[in-house]
């Protein structure tokens, strides 16, 4: 575990999910997708910090992994080899895009998104502000919860979802003033927080998640 995926820019990490995506498809058949899985892991181990947050996403992907299993199961013929490599694909397909876009800084993508791929600045800028409102709202909702633990009082979710609406209503009215001064609608040239700049790892770790992505389709090519 060397958390390298926290180093890497926001457009490998989105990337890394596509990639996975694309290529679950072509697992057909259990050696290939003890394969995909096998090396999506192990690429996971080489890269997370630590494996709470993907542990996390595992007991996520867990429910619809099985439900693609017993659907399969069921309405296939009931073989167990197809319902199992169902499952795993579908396990590809989820989790290593739910573990890589965690590590998103939401921050940060806008910039790269506008001087990457040429994203429209105001859609950028936009999708930026709105993603971290999203993640904020993440973070007061674990705060209300500490704080009303630290005066003694119960957690009553519909209180605290209460609390969390007036604390975004709030939050959303200062983003949209802030964006306002600033020129959102109207500006025509954009400047952004930092460069959007490419390293050797965010290059490597693009080109090694497609290399795992064409696996199973090479598999197949081969017969396996």
């Amino acid at each position: 575990m060397t958390g390298l995926l926290t180093r890497l820019n926001p457009l490998v990490l989105i990337g890394i999910g596509v990639a996975a995506a694309l290529g679950s498809p072509a697992i057909r058949t259990l050696p290939i997708a003890v394969v995909a899985v096998s090396l999506w892991v192990l690429a996971a181990v080489l890269t997370v910090p630590s494996w709470k947050y993907p542990a996390v996403c595992l007991l996520l992907v867990l429910i619809p992994m099985a439900s693609v299993a017993w659907s399969t199961w069921l309405l296939g013929g009931r073989d167990a080899e197809v319902a199992l490599v169902a499952g795993l694909r579908a396990f590809v397909l989820a989790w290593p895009g739910a573990v890589a876009v965690g590590y998103v800084d939401v921050a940060r993508l806008g910039d790269y998104l506008a001087q990457s791929l040429k994203v429209p600045g105001r859609f950028a800028a936009a999708l930026s502000a709105a993603l971290q409102r999203v993640s904020g709202s993440w973070r007061t909702w674990h705060d209300l919860e500490r704080t009303r633990r630290a005066r003694g009082l119960k957690v009553r979710p519909w209180s605290m979802a209460f609390a969390l609406l007036v604390h975004t209503i709030r939050e959303a009215t200062r983003t949209s003033i802030a964006m306002d001064a600033r020129g959102f609608a109207t500006a025509h040239r954009r400047t952004w927080a930092e460069a959007a700049t490419w390293s050797r790892a965010d290059v490597g770790v693009l080109v090694g998640a497609v290399i795992l992505a064409l696996v199973p389709a090479g598999m197949r090519l081969m017969g396996l």
